[in-house]
């Protein structure tokens, strides 16, 4: 087994090869003066199989082209199988279409996955759960139900808890923690009047005295998230927090969490995590390489992968 990375995500790359007790393979990455890419791999890949980390994240254009590239360059190197082990999987919200001429990202770029030559992939979180349908080829979604599920019970007395889900299509999400924590659910009625832009119309459940904890998949400007929290709040819960799997954080996302009424968000380091969000006076982390790294093990062995959640 080989494992290599991009440019992505080097942390939790180096997290998940010690995990696994083995080294990360010698890639250059280099730009040509217009800003193509080049790729050159250091050692022999011929027969191998190759885990290559490498989350879609911001900039994801970049990011998808060097997860491309890196796999163009082991298919020509003769690796016996590559496995795209994509953390986060961006495009995955333009899974549908949403009006006329519009695209369906999330099927181009895991056709894009396949082209370039992977055998198999393995992601955390998909946006939609159809989405895995979407390659064709073998894809193995993780959940980082179980790290979250451990990190609550580690701060939180799990006897007053509840569950929000952002919107009704988190519902299956948030029942899946709910029952693992035997808490109750509740959930923000929102509608978005344009894309990046949310507006809670109800809270379903009674939130009145409540610990509440908002969970979802991504956060991106964070509007619809602070916006759920203040209405939560507004309905007399006692405290709101919020544990997301994604922690996309783009502009001012990290100074809206700081002004927010949240006690704290807490995200996974599927998204490398910068500076700027570990300089947030409510944010913090967690770490999904020893979820990644078991499921590279067992994929490696050949061994079952979804016994993890059982």
């Amino acid at each position: 087994m080989k494992l290599m990375c991009g440019n992505a995500n080097r942390p939790l790359a180096k997290a998940i090869a010690d995990y696994l007790d083995a080294p990360l393979s010698d890639v250059e990455i280099e730009r040509f003066a217009d800003g193509e890419l080049f790729v050159r791999i250091d050692e022999n890949m011929r027969g191998q199989d190759v885990f290559i980390i490498q989350p879609t994240s911001e900039p994801a254009n970049d990011h998808l082209m060097e997860l491309l590239i890196c796999m163009d360059a082991l298919a020509r190197a003769s690796a016996n199988r590559i496995t795209a082990v994509i953390p986060y999987f961006g495009y995955a919200r333009q899974d549908r279409k949403t009006g006329g001429r519009t695209p369906i990202t999330a099927k181009l770029v895991a056709n894009l996955v396949a082209e370039a030559g992977a055998h198999r992939v393995l992601t955390i979180d998909l946006h939609a759960g159809q989405i895995q349908g979407f390659f064709d080829i073998p894809t193995d979604n993780l959940f980082a139900t179980p790290v979250i599920e451990d990190d609550i019970r580690q701060h939180y007395d799990v006897e007053d808890l509840l569950i929000v889900s952002p919107d009704v299509g988190g519902v299956v999400r948030a029942r899946s923690l709910a029952g693992r924590l035997g808490a109750d659910i509740a959930i923000v009625d929102k509608r978005r009047p344009k894309a990046g832009e949310s507006e809670v119309m109800n809270i379903i459940g009674d939130v009145e005295g409540r610990r509440c904890i908002i969970f979802d998949d991504i956060i991106d400007s964070g509007g619809t998230l602070c916006n759920a929290a203040a209405a939560l709040k507004d309905k007399g819960a006692k405290e709101v927090s919020a544990y997301i799997t994604h922690g996309v954080l783009s502009g001012k996302a990290v100074e809206r969490i700081s002004n927010s009424v949240l006690k704290e968000l807490v995200v996974t380091d599927s998204i490398d995590v910068t500076a700027k969000v570990k300089a947030g006076k409510n944010i913090r982390s967690l770490s999904v390489a020893p979820l990644l790294g078991e499921a590279i093990r067992r994929i490696a062995n050949d061994e079952s992968v979804s016994k993890l959640f059982d």
